[in-house]
């Protein structure tokens, strides 16, 4: 969802079965992890996709895949 822009976690909840603690916890492992940030605008916060993060996970995966056996970091 948040590929296509920043989000407060009522738009999230709008979109998603799921309850606002459940909501809640994911958020804050994926900001602890550095995938999103999540910024105060007012009262709300919105979050978005630090995409230079996800792209260096996405490239370690990757690596991982095409070559099992190289030592890992």
């Amino acid at each position: 969802m948040l590929r296509d822009g920043d989000l407060t976690p009522s738009d999230m909840l709008n979109k998603l079965s799921i309850s606002q603690p459940t909501l809640s916890h994911h958020l804050d492992i994926l900001k602890r992890a550095g995938l999103i940030e999540g910024k105060r605008n007012g009262q709300f916060i919105e979050y978005t996709i630090n995409l230079s993060v996800f792209e260096m996970a996405v490239e370690y995966m990757l690596k991982f895949i095409k070559n099992p056996k190289e030592p890992k970091l």
